[in-house]
């Protein structure tokens, strides 16, 4: 039972954590298109903030489920089955999610640059930007749902 409720909160802050990485680069779009409305750019980047923010605990509190799943069987077998022993699948998978992690920090850079009155890409570029995660996270779907290596 310990190894279900593990499973069912990470992928919980999962699902949190995806949703921060879809929408702060949709806050930059708007950022990038605002143009002269300080009240309007001063809000978003708020949002944006505290999106971050927000995103950054849930990566934590899957990380902290996570851990378990993956190497839990190590310590309390009959707590946690060994799932990923020897599996490829696992290590391509934290790949992608750490590729993940690693746009979700650009995003943020993007967004602190924007603070800070630097300039953003096009609204356009930034359209193609937010569309990465989503190649990525179907990446990592594919390889938890098939296992295929």
């Amino acid at each position: 039972m310990i190894y279900v409720w593990t499973k069912t909160l990470h992928l919980l802050f999962v699902i949190a954590w995806m949703a921060s990485v879809f929408y702060l680069p949709r806050i930059l779009v708007n950022l990038a298109e605002v143009g002269d409305q300080p009240a309007v750019r001063e809000r978003l980047v708020l949002m944006g903030r505290r999106l971050y923010r927000f995103g950054h605990v849930m990566f934590g509190l899957l990380l902290v489920f996570g851990l378990p799943l993956w190497l839990g069987y190590r310590f309390k077998p009959e707590w946690w089955p060994a799932v990923t022993s020897g599996q490829g699948w696992m290590h391509a998978k934290l790949s992608l999610v750490g590729l993940l992690f690693f746009y979700f920090l650009g995003s943020a850079r993007l967004l602190r640059g924007a603070a800070a009155g630097k300039g953003l890409p096009s609204s356009k570029a930034l359209r193609w930007f937010n569309e990465l995660p989503v190649l990525l996270a179907l990446g990592v779907i594919f390889l938890v749902i098939a296992k295929p290596f």
